[in-house]
């Protein structure tokens, strides 16, 4: 089997890369990347034969095309602007693909994948990805299903690289129509910071209040529960206080539209800007705690008594105290190594349609589970049945 790691030398994509040295089976594992130099060291880091590096720019399409075929499957780390070229180049190139963001500019090109008797799963890192597979476990205990809240703290700084300073200014984008909800068979529009809960995290994240946030999971978990009846489907997140604080005062100033203003004569984009100071600063670089915690809540009854499933996850501390988990590691290795984990259930024929698939239609939760497990990423489940249901879901709320 061959793997082509697509933007394979990013801070995330470089775990996933790592992961799949480690634990796979690929024969051959080429990370092609815009930037040589970068790449180049990667692949002395990992110092294993089966790795290698090519130089690409998916803006140059035919190019790119050519340097995937003969892939198995394109493992793509590419930010969410660049996803609908990527996916371009992979569907044409005639690989399986599989990617972080899961936006929805993949769904384009399904019948192309098709054509070529290949898959593309958009969105499988920790959200997208293993969120909906906690959902699905649960739901799948339950006959119906009445609500579903994915919640997640990802602790890390807020400009550690120029995909994560993006990721902040699209998801709190104050006119992005991807921030929705479902409820009763409806996707409705939200602003930022949107329907606040408090939501409990494992220590040492604690309490957090959480806001709705533009993730697919809304999207593709109302599909993949439409005959179990769910009526009400959230998808929250937050980062560190000091980070929300700051993307809040933007909000507020109007700061996150990116207004153009004139600096010496430049028209520049003032988000553009503060980007670029964050990207250059201690404070967009550094962050007391780093990790990553999922939270998922499945309400519904499973003969006739309603059932509460909460689901989480814990991994090794940054601390120090465990090799390769230390400070930002904490929170790369938790969305790279659920992407290698999927590329290569992928590359192996163990998802079984082809086109464009959800994560619920292609992969089976306990296999995911088992395999980050193995790498020291937990899944703990949680019960509650009967009335303590209500009183749980009341203490939840925020005022």
């Amino acid at each position: 089997m061959k793997v082509f790691c697509l933007g394979g030398a990013g801070r995330i994509a470089r775990e996933a890369v790592l992961d799949l040295v480690e634990h796979s089976d690929f024969e051959m594992i080429t990370i092609g990347d815009f930037n040589e130099e970068v790449g180049q060291e990667l692949v002395e880091e990992l110092n294993d034969p089966r790795v290698s590096f090519v130089k690409v720019n998916v803006k140059n399409h035919d190019e790119t095309v050519e340097k995937m075929r003969g892939y198995d499957v394109v493992m793509d780390g590419t930010t969410i602007t660049l996803n609908g070229l990527s996916t371009a180049c992979i569907a044409e190139a005639g690989c399986h693909g599989i990617n972080l963001n899961g936006f929805g500019a993949e769904d384009e090109y399904a019948e192309v994948f098709k054509k070529n008797n290949r898959t593309a799963v958009p969105g499988f890192g920790m959200t997208p990805g293993v969120t909906q597979m906690m959902a699905m476990h649960a739901a799948n205990q339950l006959d119906e299903v009445e609500s579903v809240r994915v919640s997640h703290g990802s602790f890390r700084p807020i400009a550690f690289s120029k995909s994560i300073t993006e990721t902040t200014t699209y998801e709190y984008d104050p006119d992005l129509p991807g921030r929705v909800v479902f409820e009763n068979g409806e996707f409705l529009q939200v602003p930022p910071f949107a329907r606040p809960r408090t939501i409990q995290l494992p220590e040492p994240y604690g309490e957090t209040v959480q806001y709705i946030i533009p993730h697919s999971e809304t999207r593709t978990l109302s599909q993949a529960l439409k005959d179990k009846g769910v009526q009400l489907i959230e998808v929250r997140g937050t980062w560190p206080k000091q980070n929300m604080e700051l993307v809040r005062g933007l909000y507020n100033y109007g700061i996150l539209k990116n207004p153009q203003i004139n600096v010496n004569g430049s028209e520049v984009g003032l988000m553009d800007i503060i980007g670029e100071y964050l990207l250059q600063s201690k404070e967009g670089q550094e962050t007391e705690l780093y990790g990553y915690s999922l939270h998922v809540e499945v309400i519904g009854s499973k003969n006739g008594e309603k059932q509460r499933h909460v689901l989480y996850h814990t991994h090794p501390a940054s601390d120090g105290s465990v090799k390769g988990w230390e400070g930002l590691r904490a929170y790369t290795r938790n969305v790279g190594i659920p992407m290698a984990v999927a590329t290569e259930l992928l590359a192996k024929g163990e998802v079984k349609d082809t086109g464009v698939l959800i994560p619920e239609d292609a992969f089976d939760p306990q296999p995911i589970f088992d395999a980050l497990e193995k790498r020291g990423i937990y899944v703990h489940e949680e019960i509650v049945t009967g009335e303590k249901v209500e009183e749980n879901d009341a203490a939840a709320q925020v005022q």
